[in-house]
């Protein structure tokens, strides 16, 4: 069965539950049935010929109307005896309780002693520490996010839900491992941490057979919910309706909420208006990709941690050409290590520049000119055409000079194709635009964006942060 019939299946059963009743779901729908879709048919497996009578003559009804709500059209449902679920389910018997497994997410009580949890069920997951506030090197591209993180340990359940929300590698999943070891060490506190992923693969899990309460007692009931990578729910319409009705029953107990995700919620395709307005009630915090600063932090915390000694210009050299997230900063820093270490130099500028390389001029393959045209025009409200035209006023000169300066900085083009690029202008034309942008830049000159007036500095900073993000 596809990964979509299965979410199909999963709204069916979720329909049912509605429709009979838990304690009747519990009986003749848990770990004794199970469902699958084909097409427009719909197949309801079950251990015996008892059961199999007892369900078509009592519930297809029931079923035919759950297929119906979920689908839009009527679907076809027909039985069959499988022996095997007699099996899978312990002792026959729809009183018996369900078998124990291992549990995916991480769970912590005011009794756990260890800052290194088992992520993960034993055999998949390596043992590893959680990353925490002490690690977190903090700068402007996440120092909202960062407060916001550190308040709700004090107030919780005040700013709920709490969104933190960022591209790749700018420090989302950190700041809930943090938030996750230090609630462990509060009193009465707790605490559930899990990706979007297992609590889709869990709820599922717990329709198909027969852990449904257990599975809203478990999630419901905590101090602190923690869920990473919210744009995994996206599409999945019963597991965003369970979803939904859990962040209702946490926050009419004041709990608190988090959850990490890679756009801002009303910008993930098929989240549910409702889920999208329950999130949008709390705090959203946008994490941005780290300026220059807290890259320069990350580097040294990432060389001091791997016992790496290198001069300062070392550190800074990587923070300003490796331009990009954190994983590839943290990267960089153990290429170099090994460079070092196969080469039997000392770290040095030199040999950091040889060994990143490769990376440098990967990060700068990523950006186009059509990139840096896009980034300049969105920040200076202008039509991308606009910077490409002969005639143009003093704001669109200036965007033009600052996107000249940028493709110089970002791309690999040369200075003829740049000119080219934006409207015939010579490779001269190009230098000088350079040379005026920095003088604007150190002068700290005012710049036209449109609705206001900015500092070049300040302009700079935000055309970057938008074209690195995109």
């Amino acid at each position: 069965m596809a990964k979509d019939d299965k979410e199909i299946v999963a709204a069916v059963l979720l329909a049912l539950a509605d429709s009979v009743g838990a304690e009747r779901y519990e009986t003749w729908f848990g770990a004794h049935t199970r469902l699958n879709l084909s097409g427009d048919v719909l197949l309801v497996s079950v251990p015996s010929a008892f059961y199999q009578d007892w369900l078509r003559r009592n519930f297809r009804t029931q079923i035919e109307s759950a297929c119906q709500t979920v689908l839009g059209k009527p679907v076809a449902v027909t039985f069959q005896v499988d022996s095997t679920l007699a099996n899978t389910t312990g002792e026959s018997g729809p009183n018996n309780e369900p078998p124990q497994t291992d549990d995916s997410s991480v769970v912590a009580s005011p009794a756990a002693a260890s800052d290194a949890p088992a992520v993960g069920s034993p055999g998949i997951f390596a043992r590893r520490r959680f990353s925490s506030f002490d690690t977190f090197v903090l700068g402007k591209s996440n120092r909202l996010a960062h407060t916001a993180a550190r308040r709700l340990l004090e107030q919780p359940g005040y700013n709920s839900p709490l969104v933190i929300h960022g591209s790749t590698g700018v420090g989302k999943t950190h700041l809930l491992e943090a938030i996750w070891v230090a609630a462990r060490r509060m009193t009465k506190c707790d605490v559930v941490y899990l990706t979007g992923e297992q609590f889709a693969t869990q709820f599922i899990d717990a329709l198909n057979g027969r852990g449904l309460p257990s599975f809203r007692r478990k999630y419901r009931s905590v101090d602190l919910l923690l869920i990473d990578d919210l744009q995994f729910f996206a599409g999945k319409r019963a597991t965003q309706t369970e979803l939904l009705h859990t962040v209702d029953v946490l926050q009419s107990a004041g709990k608190q909420i988090v959850f990490a995700a890679d756009r801002s919620p009303a910008l993930i395709d098929d989240l549910q208006p409702e889920l999208v307005a329950r999130l949008s009630g709390g705090l959203s915090c946008h994490v941005e990709l780290p300026d220059y600063e807290t890259r320069l932090g990350i580097v040294r915390r990432v060389g001091a941690t791997l016992g790496v000694l290198a001069a300062e210009d070392v550190w800074a050299w990587i923070a300003e050409h490796i331009a990009s997230h954190a994983r590839a900063l943290i990267g960089a820093v153990k290429r170099l290590q090994l460079a070092a270490l196969a080469s039997g130099r000392s770290i040095s500028l030199s040999l950091a520049q040889e060994s990143l390389a490769e990376m440098r001029e990967s990060a700068a393959r990523c950006i186009r000119l059509a990139d840096v045209e896009q980034a300049v025009c969105r920040s200076f409200g202008l039509e991308p055409a606009s910077l490409q035209e002969p005639a143009s006023t003093k704001r669109i000169q200036a965007a033009r000079m600052l996107a000249m300066w940028l493709a110089r900085k970002h791309t690999r083009n040369a200075l003829s194709e740049i000119g080219r690029y934006f409207g015939l202008r010579s490779h001269s034309t190009v230098v000088s635009a350079q040379k005026r942008v920095e003088q604007w830049v150190a002068e700290r000159a005012e710049v036209d964006l449109g609705t206001h007036l900015c500092a070049m500095d300040e302009a700079v900073r935000r055309v970057e942060r938008t074209l690195l993000a995109s």
